[in-house]
């Protein structure tokens, strides 16, 4: 499986409509494009904040205030999928057993 760009609406709480399309991890707004294009949705505003949670998580999410039109949405999620990168534990001591 290559690596890919996990789009998802969030409507009442719950996953919508989603889609995945392959990319690199800096070849994500091209990504979204394409997936916004697939799931016939406005593409939203990149701020600042989207760039910052990008390259500390590999996931943002847009509000429906960073879109010129209105959607029938609460939030658009994306997300980096990469299967080969290395899990990470939790740090959590609840979890160490």
């Amino acid at each position: 499986m290559a690596t890919a760009l996990w789009v998802k609406t969030i409507r009442h709480h719950r996953t919508d409509r989603q889609t995945t399309v392959p990319c690199t991890r800096a070849d994500a707004h091209r990504a979204l494009l394409e997936a916004c294009h697939e799931l016939d949705l406005p593409e939203p505003i990149w701020l600042d904040k989207n760039e910052r949670e990008w390259d500390e998580f590999g996931m943002t999410r847009f509000l429906p205030d960073a879109f010129f039109e209105s959607v029938p949405f609460e939030k658009l999620e994306i997300e980096y999928i990469d299967p080969d990168a290395p899990k990470k534990k939790s740090q959590d001591p609840r979890n160490a057993f």
